[in-house]
């Protein structure tokens, strides 16, 4: 079992390339190396492999990097299933996986994060939640994005260190990560992944 994520930038042409360019591709590559894992593709998309367990953090993370950056958003599919071709570019790979992810993000109409995976209540039930969790993450300020994106690439630094890196206050973290609805993200992360774990 693997998990393909597909994604585009949403209002990508009213931002130049480069601003948001480079944070994606720096993300991405914390996955992996390019064009196997991941590739950027029509100027906008990309698709990324990652374990199951990982995808939805992987989304979060996806979603705070291009988050920071005014006016900008991203949608994102998960698609979780087999891959039964391997290529050199995970573009021209195939499996269910692949047509999960492809088929969820056809879909995408007024939501930006979904899932579709071989198993029908699960994603029922992660769809509605992910729904829910989008009222406060589509509406993460650039300032809120960097704090979330900070926090999720360093799990075991306190509000104390984050603090020192964002070069604010612990009480402008704790506020900050409260607003982000961090821990109700947090709790959404560690059911995703028992869930997977026991599926796959």
């Amino acid at each position: 079992m693997t998990s393909i994520i597909t994604g585009d930038i949403i209002n990508s042409k009213k931002s130049t390339p480069k601003n948001w360019l480079e944070a994606l591709k720096n993300t991405l590559n914390s996955f992996g190396k390019t064009p196997k894992t991941w590739e950027v593709y029509r100027g906008d998309s990309f698709q990324l492999e990652v374990q199951p367990e990982q995808a939805l953090q992987a989304c979060m993370l996806i979603k705070a990097t291009i988050k920071q950056f005014e006016h900008l958003d991203v949608r994102l599919a998960i698609g979780i299933g087999e891959k039964t071709y391997q290529s050199k570019n995970i573009t021209e790979s195939n499996g269910s996986a692949f047509i999960n992810s492809g088929e969820c993000f056809e879909n995408l109409k007024k939501t930006t994060l979904a899932i579709k995976s071989p198993f029908n209540s699960f994603d029922t039930a992660l769809n509605i939640m992910l729904e829910l969790a989008q009222l406060t993450i589509n509406n993460w300020s650039s300032t809120t994005a960097i704090l979330v994106k900070t926090t999720l690439e360093n799990p075991d630094l306190n509000q104390n260190q984050l603090a020192k890196i964002q070069n604010k206050t612990q009480g402008n973290i704790s506020q900050g990560l409260k607003r982000a609805g961090f821990d109700e993200i947090s709790k959404l992360l560690d059911y995703y992944k028992t869930q997977i774990q026991s599926l796959c």
